[in-house]
This record gives C-alpha cells, sequence and structure tokens, in this order.
C-alpha cells in the first residue's frame, strides 16, 4: 500500500506528516485490499471571519472504486481525525457488501435459491 501526503496553504511539519501517515496506515486493519492513499490537508482559506479553517482530504483506492472524504475543523488533527473516522465507516460498509455479494455467488453456484 502507497500513501502519498500534501500540505496546501501550510508548512508541512514532520510531526504533521507522520500524523497524517499514521492516521492514513491505520485504515489497512478495517479493509485489507487498500491498493493507494493520497492524503492532502491544508488551510482552507484566508478569508474566514471565524479564524482559520482547516480541510483534510483522503482519497483511498480499492480495487475497483475510490472512495473520497473531506472534511473541515478549526484544528488541523481534528479535521484529519474526522476524515479518518468517516473512512473507517465507509471501508467497513463496503466490506460488508463485498462479503455479502460473495455469499450470495456461493450460495448461486451451489445452487441454492433465495
Amino acid at each position: 500500500m502507497t500513501i502519498n501526503i500534501k500540505a496546501s496553504n501550510i508548512d508541512m511539519t514532520d510531526a504533521l506528516k507522520q500524523y497524517a501517515f499514521d492516521k492514513a496506515d491505520s485504515l489497512k486493519k478495517y479493509f485489507k485490499n487498500i491498493q493507494k492513499i493520497d492524503v492532502d490537508f491544508g488551510m482552507d482559506s484566508h478569508h474566514h471571519q471565524k479564524g482559520k479553517i482547516f480541510q483534510a482530504q483522503m482519497n483511498v483506492f480499492v480495487p475497483g472504486k475510490i472512495l473520497s472524504v473531506s472534511k473541515k475543523a478549526e484544528d488541523l488533527y481534528k479535521a484529519i481525525d474526522k476524515v479518518k473516522d468517516h473512512l473507517k465507516v465507509e471501508l467497513d460498509e463496503l466490506k460488508g457488501k463485498m462479503h455479502q455479494k460473495d455469499r450470495k455467488h456461493i450460495r448461486e453456484s451451489k445452487g441454492y435459491q433465495e
């Protein structure tokens, strides 16, 4: 699995890079066939009335599908956490659908009908 990390409109520190890498890498325990993850995080804009708004986005490449989630927060670490948490749910749902499809295919091949 390849993890690409990019920062937009902010300086990428080693701590930020490691944090984003760890969060992206933790997704492999929810779905085994992840091919690649692209992580992009940074400051959304400099013109918000409420202060700095950070955004984080992850694109997860699995066989035949790309899952993309983007979240915003007032703290960059929170934005990265939100994206990871949302992707965990998406990957669990995808795994469940694939498992269900496999079981249906196995039942049909054995001659069972629903």
